[in-house]
Formats: C-alpha cells, sequence, structure tokens
C-alpha cells in the first residue's frame, strides 16, 4: 500500500503524515501543499483561505454556479379514504385483513366526487380576478390499503392523464395498527381503555399507538420535504408554481402527520376530530413560502376540526412567515409556563 504525505511546497518546512499533525505555510490567502505518493508524482493542489474551496491549479479558481431552489409545490391536501365496509360494520375486521377491507358503494362515491373538489378548487382563481396559470398538476402519495388505493382510483378520474405528475404508494401512510384480526369485543374493550390511558401513547395488543405512527410519519415527512427541496414532482428544467401534492391515507395517520408538521402537542393533537370519509384538509403556501392551514380554511372550519385558539395564532403566523423564521410567538410559550404573562414575552 503506498504511503500518502502532506508536505509543504517549500523543501525547508517539516514532513506531516495523515495521521500526525497538518503542517501548514501560508501564502497570501492561500496553502500550498504537495501530495506525495511513495511511488508517484507529487501533485499540487491549492486550498482557497477565505471559504475552504479546493480548486486545481491548472483550472484556477472557479466559482461554482448553483441553479435557484425549485418552486414548492402550492398546495399539500390531504384526503381521508372514503367510506370502508369496515366502517359501517366493525365485525368486517374478524374476517378480512385491515389492508384488503374494500370501499362500499358510498365510499367509492365520496371519492370521485373528493376529486372533483380538489380540481375545482385547483382551478378556482385567487380571489383577485386573476386566472390560474394553466400548467398545474397533482402528484400523489398513497398507502398502499386497498381502501385507499381504490379511493385514489376514484378520485383519479378528475385528472386526465397529462395532470398526473406521478404517484408513490407509500407503506408509512398506512393505517394505524390494531393488531392482524380483530376480536369485536375485545376491540371495544381495548378502545374504551384507551379513552382512560391517553389516545396518543396507547398501544393495541400486537399493535401500534398513535405515538409509534408518529414515528414512522416522520420519516414520511423527511422524504417529502427532501421531494419537495429536489424538485422531484416535475421534470428537469420544468419550474412550475402550481404543483399540488395529494395524499391519501387514513384518519389518525393525516392527524399525526398534522401534529409532526406543525409540532403541535400531544394534548392538542388529542383535541382533533377525525375527518369524515372522503373529506379533505388542505395546507397552502401562504405568502412567505410556508404551508398555513388558514390560506385555504376558515377560522370556523379549523375550530370544528379542533385546532384551539393557540393553534390558530400559529396558523395565521405560518400564513404570512418566511422559510427561515422561527415563531417566537407568547401564547404558545404562556400554555406551558403559566408563570408568565404577555409583558415578559420576547418579540
Amino acid at each position: 500500500m503506498a504511503t500518502i504525505f502532506l508536505t509543504p511546497a517549500s523543501n525547508s518546512a517539516p514532513t506531516a503524515t495523515l495521521s500526525g499533525q497538518l503542517l501548514r505555510r501560508k501564502s497570501n490567502c492561500y496553502n500550498t501543499f504537495k501530495f506525495k505518493c511513495c511511488h508517484k508524482t507529487a501533485e499540487t493542489i491549492h486550498l482557497h483561505q477565505g471559504n475552504g474551496k479546493a480548486g486545481f491549479s491548472e483550472k484556477g479558481h472557479q466559482d461554482i454556479h448553483r441553479d435557484p431552489p425549485p418552486p414548492r409545490p402550492r398546495r399539500i391536501i390531504l384526503v381521508r379514504h372514503g367510506e370502508s365496509e369496515g366502517n359501517v360494520d366493525e365485525s368486517a375486521y374478524t374476517r378480512v385483513a385491515d389492508p384488503k377491507i374494500e370501499l362500499t358503494e358510498k365510499g367509492k362515491a365520496q371519492s370521485e366526487e373528493c376529486g372533483r373538489r380538489i380540481r375545482q378548487m385547483i382551478e378556482q382563481n385567487d380571489g383577485d380576478g386573476a386566472e390560474l396559470d394553466d400548467d398545474w398538476q397533482v402528484y400523489f402519495y398513497v398507502s398502499p390499503y386497498t381502501r385507499t388505493l381504490k379511493t385514489l382510483q376514484f378520485l383519479g378520474r378528475a385528472f386526465e392523464r397529462s395532470r398526473i405528475a406521478g404517484m408513490t404508494k407509500e407503506p408509512r401512510l398506512r393505517e394505524q395498527d390494531f393488531g392482524n384480526f380483530q376480536d369485536r369485543e375485545r376491540m371495544r374493550v381495548e378502545k374504551a381503555v384507551r379513552l382512560l390511558y391517553g389516545r396518543f401513547f396507547y398501544r393495541f395488543p400486537n399493535g401500534e399507538s398513535a405515538a409509534d405512527v408518529y414515528d414512522r410519519i416522520t420519516g414520511f415527512r423527511e422524504t417529502l420535504r427532501a421531494d419537495i427541496d429536489h424538485g422531484r414532482f416535475q421534470p428537469p428544467g420544468h419550474r412550475s408554481q402550481n404543483m399540488n401534492i395529494v395524499i391519501v391515507s387514513h384518519g389518525l395517520t393525516l392527524r399525526v402527520f398534522l401534529m409532526r408538521w406543525y409540532k403541535w402537542t400531544v394534548e392538542q393533537f388529542e383535541g382533533l376530530n377525525n375527518l369524515g370519509n372522503g373529506g379533505i384538509i388542505v395546507m397552502e403556501k401562504g405568502y412567505g413560502g410556508r404551508y398555513s392551514l388558514l390560506v385555504h380554511h376558515t377560522e370556523e372550519e379549523l375550530r370544528e376540526f379542533g385546532l384551539t385558539n393557540e393553534m390558530l395564532i400559529d396558523q395565521e403566523w405560518q400564513k404570512y412567515a418566511r422559510l427561515e423564521d422561527i415563531n417566537y410567538d407568547c401564547p404558545l410559550l404562556n400554555s406551558f409556563f403559566t408563570h408568565l404573562d404577555d409583558g415578559q414575552c420576547i418579540i
């Protein structure tokens, strides 16, 4: 194996190995080293003192051109699946595996109607009389359960192929696991115990707690944010401002997703109400680039969903804040530090 040495350009200075102390000689704003291998010719590079970037001497220092970040999707639309056989008859879970539960005919109709509502929402104007650009598309993330896949199939009838940018079947969006085939009477007991123990932390035997769902949704959120940051919803060179992400999943999973995204507390999560079958909740990009529920929804709609005054204050902040901003809103602190008052808030 060849031994690599770092040797200063001047022969008068001592030699340092990679495992030893790195010795440097400054010359103007550059450090010059020779990388020497015991059986190869020395090759010189220059290390810029100001920014840490390395440039090969034969090419000289060059600025790295970086393209501006891709536009963030305009909306993240959360959709609960249409009515399923399990919603109508809980005994279905005793004979059919949860991932294989089908939609009812009503659930199929709800899903189609949901698709039409989403399209109408996308196509409507901004409220200032200006029509949206006609380059809008939708990209779908969907739970791999039968009822969510069927919901997406019927929902998708509202969109022609050119409007569908793509889809991903995402296992982390699946329903909370209640434990394989369910015993109907035992499940009633377990759900009653969950109310006493707490809806977030109670883990069903051989299944999951909402806290377990939170952990896997955290992983999905990071994947989604990476996809957003890298513009993976659009072909290279396309920079449409009107991409819409649609997530088709389950009631508790969607509430946990919102909890994770907006950093809601356990108590705030437990105060939320479930979306109806085929229901949607819309996270829309605000004036500073963040997603807020108050761009599309009214305060009354969000209160019905279960948002408190403190959560609404935060959504108002999200509506106007920039991506790099941090919310130091006082009421959120005062809900925990009860000894504080408005006069002690840092603005």
